[in-house]
């Protein structure tokens, strides 16, 4: 559109200036160095007409090539990108090995193949060529070492989802070896050694973790739980008080009412004698927030008054009267009180909500408290069947019925 008007513009001019110049064409004369060139207006705009055309048309030539380099780039990164995009969908619709061959056609003349070899060693461990994986992410290093840390991450992500562990902890290692402080690797480092129980290795970590918001705040909560209650065990297989209180007080403390770092407390404190310290913190947490396994471990507490224990603990059936560790705990207080009645009663209903191997194991020493020593073998046997999975294949025993 631009281009046409400038014509006809020009057109326009042109005829006014050749009007004009058929009644009086001008007169020029150039003098230069002895030369003397004379000649009309028109033809001396002719000439400087032909001199701007020849200079135009110089300069075009001269710039062909690097507009022909240009268009050959354009056209070599839309087919680059083409065969990318369809590489990846064929990835995403579950069509591996051609995803493969499309993402790597003709991809060492790519300036920037990164993408297609990272892309292609995850179809490759998809098909579960495994050494070709290792290859493209060679290859991927070799042609983008700047992105080094990209490859090694994307290396250590597809080892451990193939479950090589001591590989990715080995590239996660040298990664952190480059690069100290990289956010992604710390934190893949500590999903793996959670994996491996590694929980001194991820308790070294956490400072790293917490300060650079590495983890969402849940999943960074869960590892520090972890981390923690494995070192309250052990302490527990190793009884020593001022250590269990030193490590009980480095848990951050809105981790302190977690019901798995409470239990571990409890049980260490219960292999140092002092499980009774453990009694008002629990109970103001189940007061708060209800944990049934909590409560049962309540009950496991070597408290001195034994019927303020149980007290305590049945209050508790008033809201949660239908929760059978519940019920298995206020059991387990009653028979301490040698309230055997009572206890029978706590341990029927419990079992008859939920079977369970520890219910049965109580319940059969009640029985063999109670004399009745036949009921107590079936009822062993019971809990047995139920802790180790056995006897299957055969008739489940009928679930005691509460007496009235």
């Amino acid at each position: 559109m631009k281009t046409g008007l400038i014509i006809i513009v020009t057109l326009l001019v042109a005829t006014v200036l050749a009007s004009l110049l058929m009644q009086d064409p001008g007169y020029v004369m150039f003098n230069f160095r002895g030369y003397l060139l004379e000649t009309s207006v028109p033809v001396i705009v002719l000439i400087l007409i032909g001199l701007y055309v020849l200079v135009r048309l110089l300069l075009h030539v001269w710039r062909a090539p690097r507009a022909l380099g240009r268009m050959a780039g354009q056209y070599r990164a839309r087919r680059e990108q083409r065969l990318l995009t369809s590489g990846l969908l064929d990835l995403a619709e579950g069509n591996w090995s051609r995803g493969e061959r499309t993402l790597t056609r003709g991809v060492r003349k790519n300036e920037n193949p990164l993408l297609n070899y990272l892309s292609a060693a995850r179809a490759a461990q998809l098909q579960g060529a495994y050494e070709r994986r290792d290859n493209w992410l060679r290859m991927a290093y070799e042609q983008s070492p700047d992105a080094g840390n990209a490859v090694l991450l994307t290396q250590a992500e597809l080892q451990m989802a193939h479950g090589q562990s001591d590989q990715a902890l080995a590239t996660l290692s040298r990664l952190l070896e480059i690069a100290p402080e990289h956010a992604q690797g710390l934190g893949m480092l500590a999903r793996l050694r959670r994996e491996r129980q590694d929980w001194d290795g991820v308790m070294e970590l956490l400072p790293k973790l917490r300060a650079r918001k590495v983890l969402p705040a849940a999943e960074l909560d869960a590892l520090a739980v972890g981390a923690y209650a494995n070192a309250l065990s052990k302490l527990e297989r190793a009884p020593d008080a001022a250590a269990l209180e030193a490590q009980w007080s480095s848990v951050p403390r809105n981790l302190r009412a977690n019901p798995v770092l409470l239990k571990a407390w409890a049980d260490a404190l219960k292999k140092c004698g002092q499980s009774a310290q453990a009694e008002p913190v629990i109970r103001r947490q189940l007061n708060q927030s209800w944990d049934s396994g909590l409560a049962l471990e309540y009950s496991r507490l070597d408290v001195a008054d034994k019927t303020k224990h149980l007290t305590r603990a049945e209050a508790w059936l008033a809201e949660h009267s239908d929760d059978p560790m519940l019920l298995l705990a206020v059991a387990r207080l009653s028979m301490r009180n040698e309230l055997w009645g009572k206890a029978r009663s706590y341990l029927e209903t419990s079992l008859g909500i939920k079977p369970t191997a520890e219910g049965y194991q109580l319940y059969g020493r009640l029985l063999e408290k109670l004399g009745e020593s036949v009921n107590a073998s079936e009822a062993f046997r019971a809990g047995l069947s139920l802790a180790t999975h056995l006897d299957q294949d055969l008739p489940a025993l009928e679930r005691p019925r509460r007496r009235r």
